[in-house]
């Protein structure tokens, strides 16, 4: 068995990694990403099972990719990002 955490808490890890860098609470992802507050903090607690619309919402608020959520690793800014600006 591996010693990488499970799908479930690799997202978990991604969406408390990438909220807190914006500087969020779970009050405010809430209201821009439009899922309620206690849905976020279950899933950033690995306690909940997250459907594909959900993570699909969740990763155009942060301007990632959705498998960039699942995956290992800090997700990275896409090109769908509605934020990102060229320097």
């Amino acid at each position: 068995m591996s010693d990488e955490p499970n799908i479930r808490q690799r997202l978990a890890d991604n969406l408390r990694r990438l909220r807190k860098e914006r500087g969020w609470s779970h009050e405010d992802l809430a209201a821009i990403g439009q899922i309620h507050r206690t849905q976020i903090g279950k899933i950033e607690q690995a306690r909940q099972n997250t459907g594909i619309d959900i993570i699909e919402r969740l990763a155009k608020t942060f301007g990632v990719e959705p498998g960039d959520l699942l995956n290992s690793g800090s997700p990275q800014p896409s090109d769908r990002s509605s934020d990102n600006t060229d320097p």
